[in-house]
């Protein structure tokens, strides 16, 4: 609520503190630096999504508390779920500083629902056309699709409960602008939307990783595995710590279906990052020091469930990158460079 009082309204920093306390006003502070910085910076995002990649990593180096860039990720979802009275280039600008830099950012820290929703409004005003297009063809399906996802989880789960394995079944729907990049790579092997396998997608938690391949033979036992369509990240774990059993099936109607097995602390590595799951599906080269840091930023989220509040914030008031240094060319490029 207080983010933009200082910028918008002439609020001292000392007033915000004599009422709030010193805590807020480093808050309000943090965000308003933020600000100036994402603002001088976006200008020369669209030239290079290096210079999105920098910028990202700046945006953590100067946020001495990652709360900071909480604040920023809110602020710019507010931002995007209200640009419609804007003009259309300003639109444009904000949508693709928002698909570049903030969407990426929220994926990095784990936070996947901000950025599905991040991303989807970004491609609404990016590409409204191809938008309206999957929009529709969700809405002509969706009613189709939430009853088929239903009744295979409760046809899973009976068979489950039939062989004594205790699993939390659930769906996982897909978001519009993901939709779009599957077809997008399907369109260029030509292969038709019908053909997406993992739109219709379960996630099976188990408490074991034995139950895992136990409940992947219950799994292909009911329903017909795809050839080519399975990967065991539990034995072969990815690079980045990721484990799960990826496999799809022709299941229910003859409908191909995509379903994840993992146990619990593997949902959990994967949901808060340790596994830094966004790396091999952005495609960009590693930076390892980046990656470590990122991954451990994204664990200390995870710990705040064990450990007491005021653990927590003082953890998170972090010295990320600080081994860095980021610099602005007369043109507007971000260089990062060592101290």
């Amino acid at each position: 609520l207080l983010h933009d009082v200082s910028e918008d309204c002439g609020i001292s920093l000392e007033e915000i503190e004599s009422r709030f306390g010193a805590e807020v006003r480093n808050l309000v502070d943090g965000t308003t630096k933020l600000n100036k910085i994402a603002q001088l910076g976006s200008e020369s995002v669209e030239d290079s999504h290096t210079q999105a990649e920098s910028l990202r990593k700046m945006l953590f180096a100067t946020s001495q508390d990652v709360r900071v860039v909480f604040i920023k990720l809110a602020d710019r979802l507010h931002n995007m779920r209200t640009l419609g009275p804007l003009s259309p280039q300003k639109r444009e600008r904000i949508a693709q500083e928002t698909m570049d830099i903030y969407a990426p950012l929220a994926h990095r820290l784990g936070i996947s629902q901000l950025r599905r929703e991040l991303e989807d409004l970004s491609f609404r005003w990016l590409q409204p056309d191809e938008y309206r297009v999957i929009a529709n063809l969700l809405d002509v399906r969706k009613t189709d699709w939430e009853r088929y996802i239903t009744y295979a989880s409760r046809v899973l789960r009976d068979e489950f409960q039939k062989a004594g394995l205790k699993a939390e079944v659930s769906g996982r729907p897909k978001n519009i602008y993901s939709i779009y990049t599957k077809m997008q790579k399907y369109a260029e092997q030509g292969k038709e939307f019908s053909e997406i396998h993992d739109l219709l997608a379960l996630r099976v938690l188990v408490d074991e990783v034995s139950d895992c391949y136990n409940a992947l033979g219950i799994i292909h036992n009911l329903w017909r595995p795809l050839p080519g369509q399975f990967d065991d990240f539990i034995a072969n774990p990815l690079g980045n710590m990721y484990q799960s059993l990826h496999t799809t099936v022709t299941a229910l109607e003859g409908k191909p279906l995509e379903i994840q097995v993992r146990t619990r602390e593997m949902h959990r590595t994967a949901e808060y990052g340790v596994a830094a799951h966004w790396r091999y599906k952005e495609g960009t080269k590693k930076d390892m020091r980046f990656e470590e840091k990122i991954a451990w930023l994204r664990q200390l989220m995870d710990w705040q469930q064990d450990i007491s509040g005021a653990v927590f914030v003082e953890s998170l008031k972090t010295d990320v990158f600080k081994d860095q240094v980021y610099v602005f060319t007369p043109m507007g490029e971000v260089k990062e460079l060592p101290q």
